[in-house]
C-alpha cells in the first residue's frame, strides 16, 4: 500500500511538472499580438461609484482599459519591476478615464511589451484612436440592444480593414450587458483576428441571443 501511495505521489508530481513546463513564461517583449481593451463606461459605472470615471455629466462611452500583450493562448503579466516615471505618468494619465489605471496597466501589461513607458503609452493612444467607433455606439442616449454579429458588422463598416474576429464583445451580468470590446492588432499595428481562445471567451461571455448597450449618463 505504501509503495502504491509513493507511485501515485510521483505520478502527480510528474504531471504538475509537465503542466508547469508547458505554461508560457512571462518575458518582456515575448508575445504574439496586442489586444486593445475598451471598456463601456456606463456598464462599469452601473455597479461602481468611481468619483473620477463615474462623475455625473461626464458622458463617457468607450474608454481605454489598456493595451495588453497576448499569447495565442493566455497572456503575460508583470514581466518586470520597471517603474513608471513621473513625467510619463503625468503626460499619459488623460488617456484613461481614471488616474488610478495608468500605474496598474503599466505594471501588469506595459512591462511585458518590451517598450519603454512613453513608447508603450504612445502606442496605446495610437491603437485606441485608429479604431473608429460606429456612430450608434458612440454616445447612445437610450439603451441599444444588439448581437455579436451586429456589433462586428457595425465595427467592420466603420473600419474597412478590420480582420475577421478582429473586434470581440465581452459581456457582464450573465451576458445581458456589454462590458467591453477587445480589438486585436499584430505588432505592426494592423488589425488581426483575436486568438481562438479569446473568440471562445467572447462567445461564452455574450452567450445570449442579444445584449444591451447601456446609455451614457
Amino acid at each position: 500500500m505504501l509503495k502504491l501511495r509513493q507511485y501515485a505521489l510521483v505520478a502527480l508530481m510528474a504531471l504538475a511538472g509537465a503542466a508547469q513546463a508547458k505554461a508560457p513564461r512571462a518575458v518582456t517583449g515575448q508575445f504574439d499580438y496586442y489586444a486593445v481593451a475598451l471598456s463601456w463606461s456606463p456598464s462599469y459605472c452601473a455597479s461602481r461609484s468611481d468619483p473620477d470615471q463615474c462623475a455625473v455629466g461626464r458622458q463617457l462611452g468607450f474608454v481605454l482599459h489598456g493595451l495588453w500583450p497576448q499569447y495565442e493562448s493566455g497572456y503575460p503579466s508583470n514581466c518586470s519591476k520597471q517603474k513608471l516615471p513621473d513625467d510619463v505618468r503625468e503626460k499619459y494619465t488623460p488617456l484613461f478615464p481614471s488616474p488610478k489605471l495608468i500605474g496598474h496597466e503599466w505594471s501588469k501589461h506595459g512591462t511585458c511589451s518590451g517598450l519603454e513607458p512613453a513608447a508603450y503609452f504612445e502606442l496605446s493612444a495610437k491603437l485606441k484612436d485608429q479604431l473608429a467607433i460606429p456612430a450608434p455606439y458612440q454616445k447612445p442616449v437610450a439603451p441599444l440592444r444588439t448581437t455579436n454579429a451586429e456589433l462586428y458588422s457595425a465595427f467592420k463598416g466603420a473600419n474597412p480593414n478590420l480582420a475577421r474576429d478582429g473586434v470581440l464583445p465581452f459581456c457582464a451580468s450573465g451576458g445581458r450587458f456589454l462590458r467591453e470590446v477587445h480589438a486585436c492588432y499584430d505588432k505592426n499595428g494592423s488589425s488581426r483576428s483575436c486568438s481562438p481562445g479569446q473568440v471562445k471567451r467572447s462567445q461564452s461571455s455574450c452567450g445570449q441571443d442579444s445584449f444591451l448597450i447601456q446609455s451614457v449618463r
